[in-house]
């Protein structure tokens, strides 16, 4: 891993003092302090010559905040239409951040050779922002805990789990929405229910499977990973719970196809937005995500963690969708 440079690693290569670095840094002179014009400039071009960026929170120590946060984000979300499914969170970080008068700064290109998105890289300018929310279904476990180990300021949306310690995040309480919407299937007479998906690597897929699994205790339950329609009926599901609601489009249609009626011969229930883009005008029974207000109160958390530290941890209700494609059982009505 590559060390990054400190003052001390400029001051010596440009053969000045490390508080005459800081000093030019900061644009200004101590007391008796002066600083020839070229002296200042040996030090800039060692700085533009090896791409130092001064670390924000030493900077603040001297002469305040930037009043810059940062937003990294692991999905390409840049530009969003209303319609994706990242815009909700934008929309809030953005509204939170101009009532706290801070600026936005994009990190879009840390993107290592041949691979996914990563925060650390060579050419990482994270530090550039005061802190950072972090956006994404997955998060690199390693960025998570180099940042905490470097203690740089961040909260994550979405819970994440710990990563050689707590993450601070503020996320949705899938386990409770899905659980709530299991407990309403089951109030209508379902009693063998599938959860379609696959209920593991991101925290919020293994948050809505616990929630199926906590909600359908008592009655006979199936988890598959993908499932088509002849999969649902030849295992006698009456109410199937779907991960991501494309597949739950794609299932509507195959029944409308079939002559399966949805949800007369079987419910489908949506667990969240799309997040795939799929033209739908179906009204799916399940929950909203609180996407805004959760971009809305990472912004709000980065700033408590900036003035005292901590690791905060919320997760956020989500409401309930009654919707069309959930419905009693036959025998139930």
């Amino acid at each position: 891993m590559t060390r990054r440079l400190t003052q001390q690693d400029i001051a010596r290569m440009a053969g000045v003092s490390q508080t005459t670095v800081s000093l030019v840094l900061n644009n200004r002179a101590e007391g008796e302090a002066r600083i020839s014009s070229e002296t200042r400039e040996r030090v800039l071009s060692v700085i533009r010559e090896t791409g130092y960026v001064a670390d924000p929170v030493a900077r603040r120590l001297a002469e305040g905040r930037n009043r810059i946060l940062g937003v990294f984000t692991y999905e390409a979300v840049f530009p969003a239409g209303s319609a994706d499914f990242y815009h909700p969170f934008l929309v809030g970080i953005e509204e939170r951040a101009e009532d706290i008068g801070c600026d936005l700064l994009l990190f879009t290109s840390a993107r290592a050779s041949g691979e996914r998105r990563r925060i650390f890289n060579q050419e990482s300018r994270v530090r550039l922002a005061d802190g950072c929310v972090l956006l994404g279904r997955t998060i690199d476990r390693d960025d998570l805990a180099r940042l905490l180990a470097e203690r740089i300021p961040f909260v994550s949306v979405g819970r994440r789990d710990d990563a050689g310690g707590p993450v601070p995040y503020v996320g949705a309480d899938y386990p409770a929405a899905v659980r709530e919407l299991v407990e309403r299937a089951i109030r209508l007479g379902h009693r063998r229910l599938a959860y379609v998906g696959a209920g593991e690597g991101a925290e919020s897929y293994a948050d809505r499977l616990r929630g199926f699994t906590e909600g359908s205790r008592g009655v006979e339950r199936l988890h598959l990973r993908a499932a088509g329609l002849d999969d649902l009926l030849d295992a006698g599901v009456t109410a199937a719970f779907v991960e991501e609601s494309a597949d739950g489009v794609a299932l509507v249609r195959a029944a409308g196809e079939r002559g399966v009626r949805v949800p007369g011969d079987l419910s489908i229930l949506a667990l969240g937005a799309l997040t795939r883009p799929v033209r739908t005008d179906i009204d799916f029974a399940g929950f909203r995500i609180p996407r805004q207000e959760m971009g809305r109160r990472a912004v709000e958390l980065l700033a408590d963690v900036l003035e005292h530290g901590g690791t905060p941890q919320e997760l956020l209700p989500c409401e309930p969708v009654e919707g069309a494609t959930l419905a009693p059982v036959h025998g139930e009505r």
